[in-house]
């Protein structure tokens, strides 16, 4: 399970779990919002911030029994994470509804939205972001030394230039790029400022190179 904290999302950003890629609910994701495919997620399926993520409970998932009941109660005994659980409720998973409520809003108190399907899912987490990505930059819009950052990451040669710093993979490189604004500021940046974005080991491999 993925502590808070563990998994840092890059602003504007939703990290899926790579057992999606390729599915219908990724695909139509894709081009709304900036979607990255990482393992590692253990039991969420797409992490929306860093402390909201999202679990989804599919039909067949309903159907098959209680193993995402205890997938549930394992993320919330596990996890400090906000969590969002995304059900498929439909003519044929429509019997198990209630029970599902039950368990997710009564005894677990987490966020239970219903859909019809995965096209429906991915509307409802475009949404979801589109709202993170307002609050955040509510709070960043009296800063504008952050802003001037952010509109420096539309270039790609310089994101792909970050990724080949051993250890640093596409979140890691977003994150760098935000925080330090160039890759200038980056190379003199000394280990205890890339701790506080990379933590200690990436941040070590990173002031080596």
């Amino acid at each position: 399970p993925v502590a808070a904290g563990s998994i840092v999302v890059p602003y504007g950003h939703v990290i899926g779990n790579e057992k999606w890629r390729g599915s219908d609910i990724a695909q139509r994701l894709q081009g709304k919002v900036r979607l990255i495919f990482e393992d590692g997620l253990g039991l969420v399926d797409f992490h929306l911030s860093n402390k909201i993520c999202i679990l989804y409970i599919s039909e067949a998932d309903l159907v098959a029994g209680d193993e995402f009941k205890r997938r549930l109660v394992r993320f919330r005994n596990a996890s400090s994470l906000g969590g969002i659980v995304i059900v498929e409720k439909t003519q044929l998973s429509d019997q198990y509804f209630l029970a599902v409520q039950k368990l997710v809003v009564l005894e677990l108190g987490m966020v239970l939205l219903p859909v019809a399907n995965q096209g429906e899912a991915s509307q409802l987490i475009t949404q979801l972001v589109s709202f993170y990505v307002r609050e955040q930059s509510k709070d960043q819009n009296s800063n504008p030394f952050i802003r001037k950052q952010c509109s420096q990451l539309a270039e790609p040669s310089l994101f792909r230039t970050v990724q080949q710093i051993p250890g640093v993979g596409k979140t890691k490189a977003l994150l760098l790029l935000q925080h330090f604004g160039s890759i200038h500021r980056l190379c003199n940046a000394s280990v205890e400022e890339l701790e506080l974005v990379v933590g200690q080991t990436v941040a070590q491999q990173i002031y080596t190179f």
